[in-house]
């Protein structure tokens, strides 16, 4: 079974990240109460689960801040800009609380920090209890109290719904968070549990009485019951020799009798409106470690090698039953793939919704205003993908608004808005997902990124190079044309890390950008990293696999055209000028055969031809790692095993031209 407390954690990751979210809502819409609601509901439930599973220090720290939402709630404080700064630390304090976890030498050394203790005294001095971080600390293990210190009791009748267990419902917590208010007493009672068989496991059939003691407000009760909008809730002040009695409700009221107050208080308490989504996600979603989808497609690429080599005994034996259950297993196997593949496909909306607080920091550090809009969140991506993405995007965010966007007053002299627009955009074209980020700023200096390549010896002085090839340049390894190291840039180590890290995914990098307009910078990727459609190619005596996605078309030259593109590397399609490589010399593999095949692809962001000696046809392929000695071959991106048990290897177009330079070659 899963450790609890890891199951806590993971949950509590989820709502700080919907938190992060709700708080940058919260800082463009001030005015918004369900947004108020939602982030104290959040903040409850990290406090109350936190302490069950002995994160006491993560709990204490959350109540603090939870009490700052609930004044907000009751219409005694206002949302401010110090509200929104000191909670946004928070989350951050919350999550290091959460990752030292039950470890409590290191949660002691996060609570004794300077953080702590300034996050601490912001939030008491919000407030309104003052700045004395370690009194505030205190006050919280004790019972606490209203101003006049007054003690009442309070008679709580609690019956959940029959099906509150199995939506998730956690009677144990309430009588741990009643306990937190003063002494209670609880009593179980049973009048309601049918005979053992009719009784259905997976119900509530218990109810509770508490008798509770506290100086704490009736209002303060209530919030234990925040979450339990269904089922029978009865809180009434004061003692009585019966203790609180079941509602009338259970046995129908009479019209006209006199309402109780903790019948009016029940009816006057305002429901907590879930969550948008929670309801149908606990019915439609499962938690599922990444692990075990990895797992599931090995299996599936093993199974996609067993039904190709059923293929091809099935073309040899030339048998028409064995043939028609071939196909049929074909069409299964494709369906399961499609299937498992979507699995593991999530929205990139994810990957955005972190960027909003990044560009706010950014923002703020270097004394800009932008604003970020973001595009086609819905495209989904291979969860490995996706898990990767965050880093490159952060360096090209940064460099976007650091070296991309002007500051207010430039912009206001070039006619622009003060406020500058950062636009995050994805969408899938065929087999890949291309990512922009955008800027409205002044654009590249092409003039300066020339200057400074040529003072490192990247270009020479006299070389006739293009502004596309120049903007190239800043991938370059320790590239900067910053005239000073900041804390955001200047390093020369964010691009070129982008580029790597988009080239290990098998992806590429495009830069398009216009002088007073603005840069934009395009990721283009594979849909996924596991299972691919390819083209099988042959070239000599080896096979070779060529990415359909990359594959613009085919062509067979005729006797005329090879003999005028024998000594060049230049190919004439249709009046447009493709040039080539030959794999056969490319992989030292040339046994002086003519070939008159090839395959034109999308190379490094060009039109490539490919020649082999032959087509052999559309491949289903299941991408694997090369060995130690061979991962670090230029233009390779992994093998595949065919249905006769040969390898062959898995071409990386774009890196192949890159490596072997065809394109320097062509405009030499």
């Amino acid at each position: 079974m899963s450790n609890p407390a890891d199951t806590f954690r993971q949950e509590a990751n989820d709502i700080l990240e919907t938190l992060e979210d709700n708080l940058l809502e919260l800082e463009s819409d001030p005015g918004n109460r369900q947004m108020v609601d939602t982030l104290f509901r959040g903040l409850h439930t990290i406090k109350g689960s936190g302490e069950m599973f002995g994160f006491s220090a993560l709990a204490k720290f959350v109540h603090h801040l939870e009490s700052a939402y609930d004044l907000v709630r009751n219409g005694k404080k206002e949302v401010t800009q110090e509200l929104i700064d000191f909670s946004l630390g928070s989350r951050d304090h919350i999550a290091a609380l959460l990752a030292a976890g039950q470890d409590a030498k290191a949660a002691e050394e996060l609570t004794s920090g300077q953080t702590h203790a300034d996050l601490l005294t912001r939030i008491e001095a919000f407030n309104g209890s003052g700045g004395d971080a370690g009194a505030a600390e205190a006050e919280t293990a004790q019972d606490g109290g209203d101003a006049d210190g007054e003690t009442k009791t309070y008679e709580v009748y609690f019956k959940p719904e029959p099906t509150a267990l199995k939506n998730g419902m956690r009677p144990d917590l309430v009588v741990f968070e009643l306990a937190e208010l003063g002494p209670c007493e609880s009593e179980v009672t049973a009048d309601h549990v049918p005979p053992l068989e009719k009784m259905d496991a997976g119900e509530s059939y218990l109810a509770w009485r508490f008798t509770l003691e506290t100086a704490e407000p009736r209002d303060r009760v209530e919030q234990v019951f925040l979450f339990f909008d269904d089922g029978d809730i009865e809180i009434s002040e004061g003692t009585s020799d019966s203790g609180a009695t079941e509602p009338e409700a259970e046995t129908g009221a009479q019209p006209g009798a006199d309402a109780s107050a903790s019948t009016a208080a029940k009816a006057d308490k305002p429901k907590a409106a879930p969550p948008a989504g929670k309801a149908q996600a606990m019915g439609e979603s499962v938690r599922v470690q990444a692990h075990r989808l990895d797992e599931l497609m090995d299996q599936l690429g093993e199974l996609v090698i067993a039904q190709a080599k059923l293929n091809q005994i099935s073309e040899k034996m030339g048998e028409t039953g064995l043939a028609s259950t071939a196909e049929e297993i074909e069409r299964l196997v494709t369906g399961m793939r499609d299937a498992t593949l979507s699995i593991r496909m999530l929205p990139i909306a994810g990957v955005f919704g972190k960027f909003r607080r990044v560009v706010r920091d950014l923002a703020s550090e270097l004394g800009k205003d932008i604003e970020l809009v973001t595009e086609g969140g819905e495209t989904e991506l291979d969860k490995n993908i996706i898990d990767r993405l965050s880093e490159p995007l952060v360096h090209i965010v940064r460099n976007s608004a650091d070296h991309g966007i002007e500051d207010a007053e430039t912009r206001k002299q070039s006619g622009k808005s003060e406020t500058a627009t950062l636009r995050m955009e994805a969408r899938q074209t065929g087999g890949e997902v291309h990512i922009s980020v955008h800027d409205d700023g002044g654009g590249l200096k092409t003039d300066k990124i020339r200057a400074r390549a040529i003072e490192r010896g990247l270009i020479e002085a006299d070389a006739d190079v293009s502004d596309e090839a120049v903007h190239q340049l800043i991938f370059a390894p320790g590239f900067s044309t910053a005239e000073a190291v900041t804390s955001v840039s200047g390093r020369g180590v964010g691009m070129d890390a982008v580029r790597s890290f988009i080239e290990d995914l098998r992806g590429a990098v495009e830069v398009k950008s216009e002088t007073g307009k603005g840069t934009s910078i395009t990721l283009r990727l594979p849909l996924t990293l596991a299972i691919i459609d390819g083209l099988l190619v042959r070239v000599a005596d080896g096979d070779y696999v060529l990415p359909l996605a990359s594959v613009e078309e085919c062509v067979e030259l005729s006797a005329d055209m090879l003999g005028e593109n024998r000594q060049r590397s230049i190919l004439n399609i249709r009046d447009e000028l493709v040039p080539f490589l030959n794999l056969a010399e490319v992989f030292e593999l040339d046994d002086g055969r003519d070939r008159n095949r090839v395959v034109v692809v999308n190379g490094d962001g060009r039109r490539v031809g490919l020649m082999v000696d032959d087509v052999i046809g559309q491949h289903q392929t299941v991408i694997k790692s090369l060995s130690a000695y061979h991962r670090g071959v230029e233009g390779l991106a992994g093998c595949t095993i065919l249905g006769d048990g040969s390898v062959a290897l898995i071409i990386d177009p774009a890196a192949l031209v890159k490596s072997v330079g065809i394109l320097t070659r062509e405009a030499a």
